[in-house]
């Protein structure tokens, strides 16, 4: 299966978050309605964090800057093999929680 489907069958499972179209293309998924991140296909993911958050990632290699507002607490996330996926939605699942604790 193709990496952005294993990503949005993984996010539609769970509670809460919802899939619309994004306004630069691609699969905006979103908890109520904030987003927590679009996947364009099976190339990148971006995600919005706090900055320390975004800083800490990059920090870890987990992440790269967004590639169009890199000084944003936006991140990319390439994806660039199968595996990929679960990187990606393993930070879907921080900012998912991150929202449902602050509740």
């Amino acid at each position: 299966m193709k990496p952005g489907r294993v990503i949005e069958e993984t996010l539609l499972s769970w509670p809460g978050v919802t899939a619309h179209e994004h306004k630069f293309g691609g699969d905006e998924y979103r908890l109520g309605k904030v987003e927590l991140g679009h996947v364009h296909g099976d190339l990148m993911a971006d995600l919005p964090f706090p900055k320390e958050v975004r800083d800490d990632l990059v920090k870890a290699g987990r992440v790269q800057p967004h590639h169009v507002m890199p000084d944003s607490g936006w991140v990319t996330r390439r994806i660039r093999q199968p595996e990929d996926a679960d990187k990606v939605i393993a930070l879907f699942r921080m900012n998912y929680e991150r929202l449902t604790e602050s509740g």
